[in-house]
């Protein structure tokens, strides 16, 4: 009995909400959460284009059938010269069905930078963005 109230005298507890939230926020701030159906593909190419001229990266992420299309992005950006890739993980996670039934989705997270060329070929959009408005 003293060998248990000596552990339990010796626990240090830590709040981890805050030090989880701040790198969950931190991480989000260049999301992008891909989805197939809500928003057209170039409008994330795009997106991905501006969070990589504020953030130096960007991260899409995507679930289940919305996976192709983040890797459709990623693929039009590393093609065109816009971005490198850094990272790519996936797994599965548990989602809750509207019936209440859990369901594993597949998850991938595509962790992209910017390329050496990135501000040459954004300077070269826009100036031809400009010329077209003339």
């Amino acid at each position: 009995m003293e060998q248990v109230t000596e552990g339990i005298s010796n626990i240090v507890i830590r709040d981890s909400s805050n030090h989880n939230n701040n790198n969950n926020n931190n991480n989000k701030k260049n999301r992008i959460q891909v989805s197939n159906t809500k928003q057209p593909l170039f409008f994330y190419v795009n997106l991905a284009k501006r969070y990589m001229q504020q953030y130096n990266d960007v991260e899409l992420s995507a679930l289940g059938m919305a996976i192709s299309t983040s890797v459709t992005i990623a693929e039009i950006l590393k093609n065109n010269g816009f971005a490198v890739e850094k990272k790519i993980t996936t797994s599965t996670i548990d989602m809750n069905e509207s019936g209440g039934r859990p369901v594993q989705k597949a998850k991938i997270e595509i962790l992209l930078g910017k390329s050496e060329k990135f501000d040459e070929l954004m300077a070269i959009a826009s100036a031809e963005a400009a010329d077209d408005d003339i």
